[in-house]
């Protein structure tokens, strides 16, 4: 295991390794004890942000890099969500997670939200934050120019993570675009109605990439949802309102059903 002091930068405190399953070579970091929180993350790529080493103050944070994001190999294999998720329940699986509170941000939301679809005996509790699972019409991950993109990612530009290498970008928005899928999909939404675990979905009020108002869709569809808008957050709330994210994620990991916040749509810290 790769220690600390060799892990990306926002990662201090996480120890980093690798497991090769499906033929991937999947990045891992994790920080923590306590009962597992695993984390899927974003269009982005992995970043550890200050909500995942406060989560790490309470659980066991494990972070996995998707194949075809950062420094890994252009992923032309992997050809729908659905495979996605079955390739990172497999190296969870791997690197000896059995059950989990599962935690996915945007593009991870996606895959997360599938993963639990067919694994609900492994998930404990769900949490989709800034989901791209379900999009409006006309939708598209390239849709924004970078001047526009930087503002409706962050809130607080100044706490972005460094931004990733222009080929890393270009491979990761090309794999983005191949595995998304069309916006609009009857089959996810039948599949959905069907999970029973316990879901939190968090949807910052600033977010400028998905539009938060399609968030009551999923109250709509998962019968045991609870829908959070986070105050003054972009779409990377994790960085924007690291101390907020972390007490809700933290407090719904932990009590589930009877976390803090009620079952009707609810603004933290207004």
């Amino acid at each position: 295991m790769t220690t600390a002091e060799h892990s990306p930068p926002g990662a201090a405190g996480f120890a980093e390794d690798s497991v090769d399953v499906k033929g991937f070579t999947i990045r891992w970091l994790t920080a923590g004890e306590g009962d597992p929180i695993v984390y899927l993350h974003g269009g982005g790529g992995l970043h550890i942000s200050p909500a995942h080493a406060l989560l790490a103050a309470r659980f066991r944070v494990t972070a996995l890099e998707m194949p075809g994001f950062g420094a890994s190999s252009e992923n032309t294999r992997t050809a729908s969500l659905d495979e996605m998720a079955d390739t990172m329940a497999a190296a969870i699986a791997a690197i000896g997670v059995d059950e989990y509170t599962l935690y996915g941000t945007s593009f991870g939301a996606a895959v997360a939200l599938r993963l639990a679809l067919e694994h609900p005996d492994r998930v404990r509790a769900l949490v989709l934050e800034s989901p791209a699972a379900l999009r409006p019409e006309g939708w598209t991950p390239a849709g924004l120019s970078p001047e526009e993109l930087r503002p409706a990612l962050y809130a607080r530009p100044e706490a972005a993570p460094p931004p990733e290498p222009p080929a890393a970008v270009e491979k990761q928005m090309a794999l983005l675009g191949r595995l998304l899928g069309p916006n609009e999909d009857p089959e996810l939404k039948e599949r959905m109605r069907a999970l029973t675990l316990p879901v939190l979905v968090l949807f910052g009020t600033r977010d400028g990439l998905i539009p938060p108002a399609i968030a009551p869709l999923y109250r709509q569809l998962l019968v045991n949802a609870y829908v959070v808008y986070v105050y003054d957050a972009a779409h990377e709330m994790q960085f924007d309102r690291p101390e907020a994210v972390a007490e809700i994620v933290g407090d719904f990991a932990a009590r589930q059903e009877a976390f803090l916040v009620t079952a009707t749509s609810t603004l933290l810290n207004p």
